[in-house]
């Protein structure tokens, strides 16, 4: 299957599954992951009408862009871990950052540019597993982490809570507690209302429980590329 056949499938499917749950596709962001992936393949897609691509590696992050100069009618997620001190990097080549998930990243990403003209979308990562060294904040405490966003990062716009279904779990269920995060998030950052959950294999799901933003991989790109 080609390219565009896998887009124009996953796409459909997409749509079948919001309408199944009443839902209208158009409210739906479909960011298409690019991971490992060379940067003709961001190209096709934006031939295809793709506006929203993904990166979970700084380094290819900031390197595909520089490559990219005319893609400025795409928008770039940034949907791995950050290390502190790639912070900097990551803001200048990100145009929305899913994996904010502690005070420190929070603040190193706004001192990066911190009068930037137009504030950085970021959302709150929460950590739906039991193992504290996942990425993510603990569901609990990521009020917290959205208070701190709101009042003490001005260049920073909360959007709403990110999160990766954990293996051992439905993920019907656990979308259906990050939406309970989503929820408590909202009452104290009304704004903060998107939710970004969902990939190939859990999407359906992930739009049942609410999802606004669902980042899909190799669904549409096919197999990640060998890596030498």
């Amino acid at each position: 299957m080609e390219l565009a056949e896998r887009l124009a499938a996953l796409d459909a499917r997409i749509a079948e599954a919001a309408r199944a749950v009443g839902r209208d596709p158009r409210e739906l962001t479909r960011i298409v992951v690019t991971k490992f992936h060379p940067p003709e393949l961001i190209t096709a897609l934006r031939g295809l009408g793709v506006r929203d691509v993904g990166e979970s590696r700084q380094q290819e992050l900031s390197q595909k862009r520089s490559l990219l100069p005319e893609t400025t009618d795409l928008t770039w997620h940034f949907v791995g871990q950050v290390q502190t001190k790639k912070a900097r990097a990551v803001r200048a080549a990100a145009d929305v950052v899913h994996s904010v998930d502690r005070h420190r990243l929070a603040d190193a990403l706004h001192v990066a540019d911190p009068e930037a003209d137009s504030p950085l979308a970021v959302f709150v990562q929460v950590n739906l597993t039991e193992d504290p060294a996942r990425g993510g904040v603990a569901p609990e405490a990521a009020v917290e982490l959205a208070e701190h966003i709101a009042r003490n990062c001005g260049s920073l716009s909360l959007r709403g809570v990110m999160a990766v279904a954990p293996l051992e779990e439905p993920p019907a269920r656990a979308f259906q507690r990050l939406a309970d995060v989503s929820a408590r998030v909202r009452a104290v950052v009304p704004a903060a209302s998107a939710i970004s959950a969902g990939m190939s294999g859990d999407f359906a799901e992930a739009i049942a429980a609410g999802a606004t933003h669902l980042r899909i991989g190799s669904a549409i790109t096919g197999p990640r590329p060998l890596r030498g």
